[in-house]
C-alpha cells in the first residue's frame, strides 16, 4: 500500500468515528471551527490578524487599532464564505463556476467591488513562483476545462483527491485578480464537506505555508501532483484527528 492509500484509508476509517461521535453538531464548535479556518486561510495570504483578534472581528464588530481596513474585511468576508459553504451543501446543490464566483465574490466584498466574483480581464504573475497563470483570453476556457474534468471523474475519484485536484487546477488558471488561494481553499473545502469529510484547515505558519506552495509549484511547473495530494491528505487527517481527540468519550463512559 503507498503512503497515499494508506493516508485514504486512515481518513475514510475517522471520518466513520466522526460520524459516529458528532462532535459537530455543536452550533458553537462549528462557529469556532470556522473562524480559525478564517485566521488560518488568511494568515497564509499575510493577513496579520491573531486568532483572538480574527474572533473579536467577526463576533463584535471590533476593529483592532493598527491594523488595515482590509485585514478586517478579509475576516469578516472569509467567515461568511465559510458559512455559505455549509448552506450550500445543506441545499444539495452541484459544484459549478457560478459557485467559485459567487465565493470569490464574497471573499473580495467591498474589498475590490469591480472584481469580485469576475474572471479578471488583464494578464497577472505570481510573486515567488516560476508558474505563469494563463493569459486573460485563455481563462475562461481553462475554467470550464477545470469543470469538464469535474464532471468526468466527481463520481470516481475519492474525495481527498478531487478536493485537492480542483484546489491545484483553479489556482494554476488564477482565474482572478486578488483572492485565488483563499477561493481555491474554499472551492476544496466544499468539495470534502459534501462528501461527508471535515475540512483541510492549511496552517498559515511558516513551515506549513513552505510546505503548501512548494508542493503547488511542483504542481504548477513540474507536472508532479503526488505532493500536492498528499499534503491536503496530510491536512484533512491532521484536522480529523483534532476532532476525534475533542469528541474522545470521558474515561468510565
Amino acid at each position: 500500500m503507498s503512503d497515499l492509500e494508506a493516508l485514504l484509508k486512515q481518513i475514510d476509517s475517522n471520518r466513520q468515528v466522526i460520524a459516529d461521535r458528532r462532535p459537530l453538531d455543536s452550533a458553537s464548535v462549528l462557529h469556532a471551527l470556522d473562524v480559525e479556518y478564517t485566521y488560518e486561510s488568511n494568515r497564509i495570504e499575510g493577513n496579520t490578524l491573531t486568532l483572538q483578534e480574527t474572533a473579536l472581528v467577526i463576533d463584535k464588530g471590533i476593529t483592532i487599532g493598527g491594523k488595515a481596513l482590509r485585514e478586517h474585511l478579509e475576516a469578516i468576508n472569509h467567515y461568511e464564505a465559510a458559512v455559505f459553504l455549509r448552506e450550500w451543501i445543506a441545499q444539495y446543490r452541484p459544484l459549478t463556476q457560478s459557485v467559485v464566483k459567487q465565493l470569490h465574490s464574497l471573499v473580495l466584498r467591498g474589498i475590490d467591488r469591480e472584481n469580485a466574483g469576475q474572471y479578471r480581464s488583464v494578464p497577472v504573475l505570481i510573486s515567488g513562483s516560476r508558474h505563469i497563470p494563463p493569459e486573460p483570453w485563455r481563462v475562461a476556457k481553462d475554467m470550464e476545462d477545470c469543470f469538464l474534468w469535474w464532471e468526468a471523474n466527481k463520481d470516481t475519484q475519492h474525495p481527498v483527491i478531487l478536493a485537492a485536484e480542483m484546489h491545484d487546477r483553479i489556482v494554476s488558471v488564477h482565474p482572478f485578480i486578488d483572492g485565488n488561494g483563499r477561493t481555491s481553499r474554499l472551492v476544496m473545502n466544499l468539495i470534502l464537506l459534501q462528501r461527508g469529510y471535515t475540512i483541510a484547515n492549511i496552517a498559515g505558519d511558516g513551515t506549513t505555508r513552505s510546505a503548501y506552495y512548494h508542493a503547488l509549484e511542483r504542481c504548477h511547473t513540474e507536472g508532479d501532483k503526488t505532493e500536492f495530494i498528499a499534503f491536503v491528505a496530510q491536512q484533512a487527517l491532521a484536522f480529523q484527528q483534532r476532532l476525534i481527540a475533542l469528541s474522545k468519550p470521558e474515561a468510565g463512559q
